[in-house]
Parts: structure tokens; C-alpha cells; sequence
């Protein structure tokens, strides 16, 4: 029989709670199982008055609202709240009933500059800690990698630097020098500069694409199921090099655990970076960088000897160190008188000088050392590699596709800190909710097979073994 719905709904009452409403898979039902808010409180309560002002909005229920917007993909906060107004998931995740009024999207954005990046962080912190407790993570064994960011502004904020036309009108030559080296070709960032993020710096990440204002974001993520034990944010032109070790000794703060290994790809292959792990008894799976060839002799054919700090050449003559100073090294020149007789001066000096100068950077015997074991890479090593271009990579891609991370909601470094945290904190839930998932589901499996003749009780339950943490991840 062929029948019509009414469409009017005239209900009094719901009986029973909003979760009853909201499916057992999804992605917020199974966040919420393992997420234990119960700390916020005494966290946050040193940025709030005691007896003064109105009250404010429940801090667990403004993360969780955040929270929710990051694990669906909706970053803005005005599209966020707009779809809590509908969505029975979110207004149940974050404890508002059917008839409550949801906070103004502008709240959220008062919450966050009260709080601040450096308490985003800690929050941040707890979640590492949860899946450290919960043995999802080691913190002994993780994969170093950057990504760009791009920033929130439109091509017509950027405008050229005039530091010629201001030291013009000043009579001053001291920023001529600055701007002739930042109008060659090879330092094209310093060309612009954003108006309305100066935050935000111009880089690139192929030698064939164009320019972007950009941020850069440093992460660390855990080998044994991907779990993001340390991030932080700076400007695009930031090199990674500069950022690697601090982020590590972070990371073995955050977990508690010593880091034995790290892994990254070529951009890290500096010998300050080698000569810091080193330092820190931290073994590197790091692929080291072609030297490049500027000389028909290149650096590689002298030899450095680091017990009496000098540089002999293919002739066996003596390089010393002289009072040229770079930031990264330092130079070692040889004698006038040593190179006028030798035979390969016409190819190892260039035509407007009489002597010879090689850079010796910072750290030079932990990067030869570094060249070395890459050589002699087994088949452990170049597996963690492999490992290392999904575990790091595939966090950024996850982030950027799913989470909303492909370009920065808000201006400001301090926004872009706070996007980051967040959203590496929604990846770290997922992989704890993941973890709890398959712990109860080995369970039940466990006490079905109790039943059957021939096994032995809770022969297959091993969820902190590795056979059971392989299966996690």
C-alpha cells in the first residue's frame, strides 16, 4: 500500500542520551572513549579571574568543540558552529544537549589568545603522554620531517622591500649591501614580504616551483604506530637543520624516553646535525648530500686532520686556519710559496688568486664519519628509510588532506602554532582510539576461543607485544 509521511515532528521529550543517536563507528564515538579531559580544569585555571567577570564557557567543552572541528575536517570556527547546530555527533561530543545554545564562533577565538600557544602545547603534551601509557608509542625510535604550510594570504598583500629607497633618503649605505645580495637570483625569498601576516615568509619546496608565503612545521613522529611525540611551527624560510636537535631533546622530554635513532631525509645532511646526534648518542639514518663539485679538485681529495686542525692537499702541503670568519665553518688557506711550484695550481686555483682556501664547516669529522656509514648501509637501514618516507610523510599528507592543515586558518605565528598542536593532537586521539579498539576486540576474540577444544586460555591476547602493536598501526 502506497502510503504519505508527514513531515511534522512534534516531540516532547527524548528519552535517553544524544549518544544513543550517534553510531558506535563513528569517529567521535571512538575519540571519546579514550579521551580523559578531567585535568583541563586546574590547567587552564590560571587564565581565568576567581571571582571576577561572568562565567565563562566550560574550557572542556570549547577544546572539545575544537577538537571535533579538527577530527571532521572543519577548521573554520564559523562553519564549525554552524554544523554543531545540526550535527547530533558534535553537540553530544562536546556535552551540549538537544536544546542548548552552542557559544558564538567568536568565543572560541577569545579562548585561544587566552590561552596561548605555550598552554596549547601542554594539552598537546598530555595527549603524547596517554599513548606513551598506553604503549602505542616507545619514543625510542623516530622519523624527523618538515612541511610547508601555506599561509592565509592573497598574492596582492605581497609587496617588494624598498630598503634601497629608505637608506637613500637617510644618507645611510648601511642596508645597500643587504639589498644587493637580496635582489640576486639566488635569494629570491627576500624579494617580498607579506603586509598582512609579516609572520608569514616566502619559500618553496622544489628548485621549479614558485615562491609562497609559507609557514614551516617541524614534526617528530614515533616508529612504532605514528605518533606525533613532538611539533612546532616556525617561518618558511626556517632551515630544517637549525630546528632538528632542539626538537629531538623536546621530544625525549615529552616522552620520558631516550631517543636511540632518528631518521630524516638529505635536507637534514649537515655536520652540525651529525656532530648534535653524535653528542647525544643518537645513531642517524640520514642519506648524505652529493658534495657539490665548484673546483676541478674538489674538497673531497684534502684531507682534514681534526687532532692537529689541519688541511693537507694531494701534494701533501698544509692548509691552516686564517682569521675569515663564516657562520657555518671556517676557512683553511695554504702558503703563496707552496702553491707557486705545484704542478696542479693551474687547475686547483682559481685565476685571480696565488693561494688555496677550502671551507671547513662546523662538525666536518661527524659528517666525513656520516658519508662513511652510508656507504655501508645494510638492509636495516634502508628499511627504517622506507619506513621513514610513510611514517613522516604520510603524517603531513594525513594532516593536510583530512585535518585541514594544507593551509593556515588564521594569521600570526602564534595561530599557526595553535592550528598545529590541535591538529596533531586529533591524529594522536585517532591512533589512541584505533589501539583501544582492537585491545577490546582481541578480548572478545580471546574469550570466544577460550571455548573452543585445544586452547589454551588467552592464548592469542597480546597487546603490548609486538605482534599486537605491528597489527595497531
Amino acid at each position: 500500500m502506497l502510503e504519505r509521511r508527514s513531515r511534522e515532528q512534534f516531540e516532547f521529550f527524548l528519552c535517553g542520551s544524544l549518544r544513543d543517536l550517534v553510531p558506535d563507528e563513528h569517529v567521535l564515538a571512538r575519540v571519546d572513549r579514550v579521551l580523559d579531559l578531567s585535568w583541563l580544569h586546574d590547567m587552564v585555571a590560571e587564565s581565568y579571574a576567581a571571582s571576577v567577570g561572568r562565567p565563562a564557557i566550560d574550557p572542556e567543552a570549547a577544546l572539545r568543540l575544537m577538537l571535533a572541528g579538527f577530527l571532521l575536517g572543519i577548521v573554520h570556527d564559523r562553519r564549525l558552529i554552524r554544523e554543531a547546530q545540526v550535527n547530533l555527533a558534535i553537540r553530544w561530543f562536546a556535552g551540549y544537549g538537544l536544546q542548548e545554545k552552542l557559544p558564538d564562533h567568536s568565543s572560541l577565538t577569545r579562548i585561544r589568545k587566552r590561552w596561548g600557544a605555550d598552554l596549547f602545547r601542554r594539552i598537546f603534551e598530555k595527549s603524547v603522554q596517554a599513548c606513551v601509557a598506553a604503549g602505542i608509542a616507545k619514543g625510542e625510535v623516530v622519523h624527523v620531517d618538515a612541511s610547508l604550510i601555506r599561509a592565509d594570504v592573497s598574492w596582492e598583500s605581497l609587496v617588494a622591500r624598498h630598503v634601497d629607497d629608505v637608506a637613500d633618503a637617510n644618507d645611510d649605505d648601511s642596508g645597500r649591501d643587504e639589498t644587493a645580495a637580496r635582489n640576486s637570483k639566488k635569494t629570491g625569498k627576500y624579494k617580498k614580504v607579506c603586509t598582512t601576516d609579516p609572520d608569514a615568509s616566502m619559500a618553496t619546496n622544489g628548485r621549479n616551483r614558485r615562491l609562497e608565503p609559507s609557514y614551516k612545521q617541524h614534526g617528530v613522529v614515533d616508529d612504532e604506530c605514528g605518533v606525533i611525540v613532538e611539533i612546532d611551527v616556525t617561518t618558511g624560510e626556517a632551515n630544517e637543520g637549525d630546528h632538528i636537535l632542539s626538537r629531538l631533546d623536546t621530544a625525549a622530554q615529552t616522552t620520558g624516553v631516550a631517543i636511540t635513532l632518528a631518521t630524516a631525509d638529505a635536507g637534514y645532511a649537515y655536520g652540525k646535525v651529525f656532530g648534535g646526534l653524535e653528542e647525544r648518542k643518537i645513531s642517524a639514518v640520514i642519506p648524505t648530500k652529493a658534495e657539490p663539485i665548484r673546483s676541478k679538485v674538489p674538497l673531497r681529495r684534502f684531507r682534514y686532520d681534526a687532532h692537529h686542525d689541519i688541511v693537507k692537499c694531494l701534494r701533501g702541503k698544509i692548509l691552516r686556519p686564517n682569521r675569515t670568519k663564516v657562520a657555518y665553518g671556517r676557512f683553511f688557506a695554504s702558503k703563496a710559496r707552496d702553491c707557486k711550484g705545484c704542478d696542479l695550481a693551474a687547475i686547483c686555483l682559481s685565476p685571480s688568486r696565488v693561494t688555496k682556501a677550502v671551507v671547513i664547516v662546523n662538525d666536518y669529522p661527524a659528517l666525513l664519519r656520516a658519508r662513511r656509514k652510508r656507504d655501508r648501509w645494510g638492509k636495516e637501514e634502508k628499511r627504517l628509510y622506507r619506513r621513514h618516507r610513510w611514517r613522516s610523510e604520510g603524517f603531513h599528507g594525513e594532516a593536510k588532506s583530512w585535518h585541514g592543515l594544507a593551509r593556515a586558518v588564521r594569521r600570526g605565528l602564534e595561530n599557526m602554532r595553535i592550528q598545529s598542536f590541535l591538529t596533531a593532537m586529533a591524529i594522536n586521539l585517532k591512533r589512541l582510539a584505533a589501539a583501544f579498539l582492537l585491545f577490546w576486540s582481541l578480548i572478545w576474540r580471546s574469550i570466544y576461543q577460550e571455548k573452543r577444544p585445544g586452547r589454551s586460555p588467552g592464548s592469542d591476547l597480546r597487546f603490548l607485544g609486538q605482534p599486537i602493536s605491528a597489527t595497531i598501526c
